[in-house]
């Protein structure tokens, strides 16, 4: 068994094994449990990056094994500068859920312990999966546990956000199956993905194909019109569900554009590139105005999502390495910032029970500790130089500044409306003096969530002072998906 079979099954067996653990009376040894099996699994993928040859494009740490042979589906596995760093974030995301649950989940420990587990396994798989199908299975079996998460531990309407959540993303997913099993007779029988990016394609099968995907990723990414799913899963989710969506969930979208539809269909990617570009603005500028009117912090953290992933799809679809890298760059840093924001927000509401920006006022007055990150985190979300939120959205706006004046304006001045609601935010819940008895009687951070905290604080310095290890990575395989897409199929 290979580093990347460790880094799926290691959390989904441990996870297995929570699940089998069912009294609450042993929530002690279940939380320990889920934090070592965390922990280890976060290890296991650490070689990965360590051990990556950043010089070659091709699939590293590759396993290749039959599965279902009467379909020539196969077990297969492999990471490049495209995937590995999502590999390494998702298992990380993982030990600060874990940690972040310590205390405040009381009933069913093992059932949400092991959901997350299991999620974390699933996720790594379909950045992980080289086969069509195998990629199909992973990508559907991420929404169980989450269904399960937001199901049993959200808020008052967690039935309704769950079925929501479900239905959307399931929609888009059947067009997607349609197209994998098309590719699969086009190809003479291989689900290869790898096969599957050198196919001759007509541009009326590339342009069906590329809406079937569209459909799918879009969905996941979330992309307007398609995005209203998000924010009512994220306010009724438990904040560890909102962490974990916000951070891996929507990457799962984003990450199937680069490896699906860019170089299966690289002659309709180019022919739609407009529609995805006036999509993704329209999500940086319209979601950024919705952001700002709103009251419930999480609401607000969940829109401003959805603008910084369309920073991520317009990046994409520029078509130059500034705009690719930082589209990816984008996505990590996001993984950071955005899962920083939503444990903030669970903080505060584990105090106080509420998520209304009315029912706080200077918080920093009694919790200085906590309010220095959450500062730090809400500068990063508005982009702030020093801060990994910085770095991708920079490169984004270079990138479209060079493919077109006009759409980088209107990508930088969203910038703005990132400013204005983050730091609204900040204002109102944070500064000024203290509003009532509740704040009053808010008590700073224990050790667990301090050191939460540090761990997140520190990827976010670390990105945006250093980026070079992060594009250093992924610059080789960024270039050769760029040569490949430019290429027409056509001709």
């Amino acid at each position: 068994m290979g580093l990347l079979s460790l880094s799926i099954w290691m959390p989904i067996v441990f996870g297995l094994i929570l699940l089998a653990l069912g009294r609450d009376e042993q929530a002690g040894a279940v939380r320990w449990i889920a934090l070592a099996a965390a922990v280890l699994s976060f290890i296991v993928t650490l070689p990965l990056v360590s051990g990556f040859d950043a010089s070659t494009a091709a699939m590293q740490f590759a396993e290749n094994l039959p599965w279902i042979e009467r379909f020539n589906v196969r077990y297969h596995l492999g990471v490049d500068g495209l995937s590995v760093w999502f590999v390494l974030l998702t298992a990380f995301i993982t030990v600060i859920v874990v940690i972040a649950g310590w205390e405040v989940i009381e009933t069913r420990v093992n059932q949400y312990m092991g959901a997350f587990l299991i999620l974390s396994g699933l996720m790594v798989g379909v950045f992980s999966a080289l086969d069509g199908m195998l990629f199909y299975v992973f990508f559907e079996a991420t929404l169980i546990p989450m269904y399960i998460i937001i199901g049993i531990w959200g808020g008052p309407r967690r039935v309704y956000a769950a079925f929501k959540f479900f239905l959307y993303t399931l929609l888009g997913s059947l067009l997607m199956l349609i197209a994998l099993i098309y590719l699969y007779t086009k190809s003479g029988g291989s689900f290869d993905i790898l096969t599957w990016h050198k196919l001759p394609l007509a541009m009326p099968a590339q342009t069906l194909l590329f809406f079937a995907f569209f459909a799918a990723f879009s969905v996941k990414v979330p992309m307007w019109p398609v995005h209203t799913w998000l924010p009512d899963a994220h306010v009724e989710a438990p904040t560890g569900g909102s962490v974990v969506l916000a951070a891996i969930m929507l990457k799962l979208g984003a990450y199937g554009f680069l490896r699906f539809s860019l170089p299966i269909t690289p002659d309709a990617s180019h022919a739609w590139a407009g529609f995805v570009i006036t999509l993704s603005l329209i999500a940086v500028l319209y979601i950024g105005l919705v952001a700002l009117v709103q009251g419930d912090m999480k609401k607000l953290v969940a829109y401003s999502s959805i603008a910084h992933m369309g920073f991520v799809t317009l990046g994409f679809f520029i078509f130059t390495d500034l705009g690719v890298a930082g589209g990816i760059v984008q996505m990590i840093s996001h993984g950071f910032v955005s899962g920083a924001m939503f444990l903030c927000i669970g903080v505060l509401y584990d105090r106080v029970h509420s998520r209304e920006i009315a029912a706080y006022g200077g918080v920093v007055n009694t919790m200085p500790k906590f309010a220095a990150f959450a500062v730090l985190f809400a500068m990063a979300n508005c982009g702030l130089p020093g801060t990994s939120g910085f770095v991708g959205e920079w490169m984004v706006i270079l990138g479209a500044v060079q493919y077109n004046f006009w759409i980088g304006l209107l990508a930088a001045t969203t910038l703005v409306f990132g400013a204005a609601y983050t730091l609204w935010m900040v204002k109102r819940v944070y500064f000024g003096k203290v509003a009532n008895d509740d704040v009053k009687a808010l008590v700073d951070l224990n050790k667990r969530e301090f050191f939460m905290f540090v761990l997140l604080a520190a990827g976010v310095l670390w990105m945006g002072l250093y980026p070079k290890p992060f594009t250093d990575v992924m610059q080789t395989s960024v270039t050769e998906l760029l040569k490949h897409v430019a290429v027409s199929k056509l001709n």
